[in-house]
């Protein structure tokens, strides 16, 4: 039965029947982390064209830049940040009729209290709407001890359970560096087991964390954030079905019950992102490859046009410029590259035609 969902944020219910229309249709949704208005106004243009749900995400520097630099108090600026990505959705994302999941990524000990004034924010959204501001958060306490992490994580979701809000956790050290958050690598690293989530920690999740609520599982399977030469990564997908495996047979539960998501998603194969979708990932983050490709058309207008970037009136001939610096024509190529690398994104996760915004 095919589900249909109405355009605008998914929470709670609908977020859960989005999430299992991508296990069973065999796709998974490419999660992209937003600085501005341009690069989120992107995403949601790229999603209607190619017909793809997508999903919003903000990290805490990426909420704080959206707020403006400006604002002296950080904390602050983080909250209001991604509280304003997430009104802007709200407000636009059913006009372009799609199905756009809000969620923050990376949380450490230090930026649990970012998450709990998020949540305020959501509780206050709530009383007024019947619905929460956002569809999902992150804590990732993977470099803690693994209780300490589950117990936080377990006081959070009891927080977020009665609003219609999700969990993900994070198990397992996701390598490389996202605002301050990860595993640097380094030379011996290929092999380093803080890469690569033990399935025993993925069940001992499962046990504590499912009685209270919806989470979703960003186990490490070798994978970084950003791009890096090949040999200083391994990707081992296995990992995944291991965990799922050893979380069905334990509790005699259906193939595939763990809803999971690849961190660090840019630059990886093709063959093995279709291994880990196969293996039950919804998700895949995307953000080094869109930053670039941001940077890169936005370049190749400077580089099409450089003395327009450098003089208001050519000194030559007296030319105006004010058409090309205009920031309506550079900023809205690099939207357009934005888009495209997004759609090359949608392609590769199989989810391009499978909206369920009806």
């Amino acid at each position: 039965m095919t589900t249909h969902l109405k355009p605008g944020v998914v929470t709670g219910k609908e977020y859960r029947q989005l999430i299992a229309a991508c296990k069973e249709g065999g796709y998974a949704l490419p999660a992209v982390n937003v600085v501005g208005t341009n690069v989120l106004n992107a995403v949601m243009e790229c999603a209607a064209k190619a017909k793809s749900d997508v999903i919003i995400q903000m990290s805490n520097g990426g909420a704080r830049f959206f707020a403006g630099e400006g604002l002296p108090d950080q904390h602050k600026a983080r909250v209001l940040g991604a509280t304003s990505v997430a009104q802007h959705v709200h407000l636009l994302a059913e006009a372009y009729g799609i199905c756009a999941v809000l969620h923050t990524d990376h949380a450490n000990r230090k930026l649990v209290p970012w998450v709990d004034g998020l949540i305020d924010q959501s509780e206050m959204y709530f009383e007024k709407t019947g619905k929460p501001l956002f569809s999902s958060h992150m804590l990732d306490l993977s470099a803690e001890p693994l209780e300490d992490n589950l117990k936080e994580c377990a006081r959070v979701l009891k927080r977020l359970t009665p609003l219609g809000m999700s969990l993900e956790i994070e198990l397992g050290v996701t390598g490389g560096e996202e605002d301050g958050i990860g595993h640097e690598l380094s030379e011996g690293d290929v092999g380093n087991p803080k890469l690569y989530t033990q399935p025993e920690d993925v069940l001992r999740a499962y046990e504590v964390l499912s009685p209270l609520g919806h989470f979703t599982v960003a186990a490490s399977f070798g994978n970084v954030h950003g791009v890096y030469a090949p040999g200083n990564v391994k990707l081992r997908p296995i990992i995944l079905k291991n965990s799922q495996d050893l979380v069905a047979k334990t509790h005699d539960l259906n193939a595939r019950p763990l809803d999971l998501v690849f961190h660090g998603g840019s630059g990886t194969p093709n063959n093995l992102i279709r291994e880990a979708v196969g293996y039950g990932v919804f998700k895949m983050n995307i953000d080094t490859d869109l930053q670039f490709a941001l940077a890169h058309a936005v370049a190749a207008q400077v580089d099409k046009n450089p003395r327009a970037f450098k003089y208001q009136v050519d000194p030559d001939n007296q030319k105006p410029y004010k058409s090309i610096y205009d920031p309506r024509k550079w900023l809205r190529a690099g939207e357009l590259g934005v888009a495209e690398r997004l759609e090359e994104a949608m392609r590769d996760l199989g989810s391009v035609g499978k909206t369920l915004a009806q």
